[in-house]
């Protein structure tokens, strides 16, 4: 689709797409960047990721072997 529009059309198109993203409200990085290490050392607990999943609710432990005789 990219090819079939002008070069004036293409240039068209970014503008609007500056001018809607320029309307997006802005947060400095030094508050939100400590919002997102708080809620992450918050959630830390609950990540299975992190302390692991038990034995008994871990849904891809192996049930049993499997022996050929």
């Amino acid at each position: 689709m990219a090819q079939e529009l002008s070069e004036k059309d293409l240039l068209k198109m970014e503008v609007e797409q500056l001018k809607k993203e320029v309307k997006n409200p802005r947060a400095l990085i030094s508050k939100t960047g400590k919002e997102i290490k708080d809620y992450v050392e918050a959630e830390a607990g609950n990540d299975p990721l992190l302390k692991g999943i038990p034995e008994d609710k871990n849904p891809f432990k192996e049930k049993g072997t499997c022996m050929i005789s």
